[in-house]
């Protein structure tokens, strides 16, 4: 298990759900090469929609900054090794208004 070398950024998952995701980060790194970040993130994010319900969202990468909006008790941020893993299921909230004068194209779209 990672416990003890995952090194912990952010997070407001309860410990089973944050427990879940570092064996999840552990299983995939035993399965992938460090080198095939997509393939490490497609693992973690399959297990989770099928543990916890779809919707969830995983990044894994050495070099990426993020801003995102996650449903309450559905996040965490940490780095293995040279890694960093960030996974939540992403929180739906209502369409933002276009502010871009192309209001009428969405309704042509539809």
């Amino acid at each position: 298990m990672l416990e003890g070398k995952a090194v912990m950024g952010e997070t407001d998952m309860k410990q089973t759900m944050k427990e879940d995701a570092l064996t999840l980060a552990s299983k995939a790194l035993d399965c992938f090469d460090v080198t095939e970040p997509t393939q490490i993130a497609r693992f973690i994010k399959k297990e989770f929609d099928s543990s916890y319900g779809l919707g969830w969202q995983c990044i894994v990468g050495t070099h990426f900054g993020s801003f995102v909006t996650h449903c309450s008790g559905c996040f965490i941020h940490f780095s293995v090794g040279s890694l960093t893993i960030l996974l939540f299921k992403g929180s739906v909230g209502e369409p933002a208004p276009r502010t871009d004068g192309l209001a009428n194209l969405d309704s042509i779209v539809k």
